[in-house]
């Protein structure tokens, strides 16, 4: 068996590699990389009551995997470079031979897959970090689940210009509730579930334009969501709405399993 970490920010991931078969995964979170990785690693030993000669090895990934400078547990440890996680992770998840794979962390990565190649290119700092930055900003939580609650009852129009705000004329490609400035026509009135709302769908649409044009650039129509938040129901729908404009002749998808989609990767990789 093989065990693949992710070191975020935050937190990390991990999972159980056998057989070309993904057995077991967890995520714990910490503020020190190393507390981190070696916290993962042995509740999942415990969790699944492993041996440590059951293990192979163990690929680490992620930020924090910088931090990581010898072996964990005395087993065998792999650093993986993060990119080729990426893609290898969101490729295994969606059996797709060539697409553009987005890793949505603290901030957002792309990558292109290509057949087994794999090529960094570029991403934006908006992501996880901008939201609940801008939560804590603006409404005073940098809680993920509550910015969700929050942002299920909220209304786009009380803080959101939309192209049917500003012309009367038909725009080719765009339909007028297409978003044309965040935050552009923020309205007295509006409140936290509003905000909470309207900073989702800033982040992202942005991250959704960003991953069209890379698809556009490299001549896919597949985009692949990676990590947690490529779960949020929210934020699936923004990008869903996006396939409105003829801008984005894309197909994004969200595979099962995408928040520990680079730790999956890290584990392939290691056997290459």
């Amino acid at each position: 068996m093989i065990l693949g970490i992710d070191i975020g920010g935050s937190t990390t991931d991990i999972i159980g590699f056998k057989d070309d078969e993904v057995c077991g995964f967890l995520n714990v979170e910490a503020s020190d990389p190393l507390t981190s990785a070696a916290g993962a690693l042995g509740k999942y030993i415990n969790k699944h009551d492993l041996s440590l000669e059951s293990i192979d090895h163990v690929a680490i990934t992620g930020v924090g995997a910088s931090y990581v400078n010898k072996d964990l547990f005395h087993l065998e440890t792999r650093r993986i470079d993060e990119f080729q996680a990426v893609g290898s992770g969101g490729a295994y998840l969606t059996s797709l031979e060539r697409a553009v794979i987005v890793s949505l962390g603290t901030g957002t990565a792309i990558v292109h897959y290509d057949r087994g190649e794999i090529k960094h290119l570029g991403g934006t700092g908006v992501g996880g970090g901008t939201l609940v930055g801008l939560g804590d900003a603006i409404m005073g939580t940098d809680d993920y689940e509550k910015l969700i609650e929050l942002a299920e009852k909220g209304d786009l129009s009380q803080v959101d210009l939309t192209v049917g705000d500003i012309t009367m004329d038909n725009i080719t490609g765009l339909n007028k509730n297409i978003t044309a400035s965040n935050f552009g026509n923020l309205k007295k009135d509006a409140d936290d579930e509003d905000y909470a709302l309207g900073i989702i769908n800033l982040v992202y649409q942005t991250v959704g334009m960003m991953a069209v044009f890379a698809a556009r650039n490299m001549e896919l129509n597949d985009v692949v969501l990676t990590g947690k938040l490529a779960q949020m129901k929210i934020g699936r729908e923004v990008l869903k709405m996006l396939k409105q404009t003829k801008l984005s002749p894309v197909e994004f998808h969200f595979p099962e399993k995408a928040e520990f989609s680079t730790a999956i990767g890290a584990a392939i990789s290691s056997t290459d």
